[in-house]
């Protein structure tokens, strides 16, 4: 089970929330001096659905970190072990299983042998997919209707409102903020949004690894 039967009445880790607005700012370069007058930036703002990326236990004090859940990639269909069941990309899974048929075919002999020698793993490091919901706007993949959606753990940004408080804290005025939780994730699938993450950030640097040896 993906999404919890029962939500809790606050804000948690993982869960998909709406009404929240999303900046999406580009810009041709760093804006070092304000003297200038060929910046060149735009920004757009969004009304979609979220997740939230703040811990469970640190979530209050009127900011929380959210990611917006954003469509999946038609490629992810050319790898049959993805197309099963696209949720497998949130877990670590065999070398071979990481690429496509076709991609597996491109490596040599012994590209592949060294490959099956690694120990399970992440693919996708960046992502999470979140599995099919009849809340979410269906859209069409390779001729498939699917309603699959997934977050980028690049693209993470903080949203400040006065509403979000601890669970304890929270009062009736502050009912929007629960009203906002359309769908909660399952213990298991959560621990597994954590572990994933984890595992993202606490990647060492190749050149920290030269320092350290």
């Amino acid at each position: 089970m993906f999404y919890a039967e029962k939500t809790d009445n606050y804000l948690r880790f993982g869960d998909v929330i709406g009404g929240y607005i999303l900046p999406n700012t580009t810009i041709k370069e760093p804006i070092l001096s304000f003297k200038s007058e060929s910046h060149n930036y735009t920004i757009d703002v969004e009304l979609s659905y979220s997740v939230v990326l703040t811990p469970c236990c640190s979530i209050g004090e009127s900011t929380i970190s959210l990611t917006p859940l954003i469509k999946v990639r038609s490629n992810f269909f050319k790898n049959p072990y993805f197309a099963e069941d696209l949720t497998r990309i949130n877990r670590k899974m065999e070398p071979q299983q990481a690429y496509s048929p076709v991609e597996w075919g491109k490596f040599s002999l012994e590209a592949q042998q060294r490959h099956l020698e690694e120990e399970i793993n992440y693919a996708l490091l960046n992502l999470f997919i979140y599995e099919e919901n009849e809340i979410f706007k269906k859209y069409t993949l390779r001729g498939r209707e699917i309603t699959y959606y997934m977050i980028n753990f690049r693209d993470i940004y903080t949203m400040k409102c006065a509403m979000i408080k601890r669970p304890e804290e929270l009062k009736p005025e502050d009912a929007p903020i629960i009203e906002s939780k359309v769908l909660q994730l399952s213990i298991q699938a959560r621990s597994e949004l954590r572990d994933k993450i984890v595992f993202y950030y606490s990647r060492i640097p190749e050149e920290d690894e030269i320092l350290e040896d």
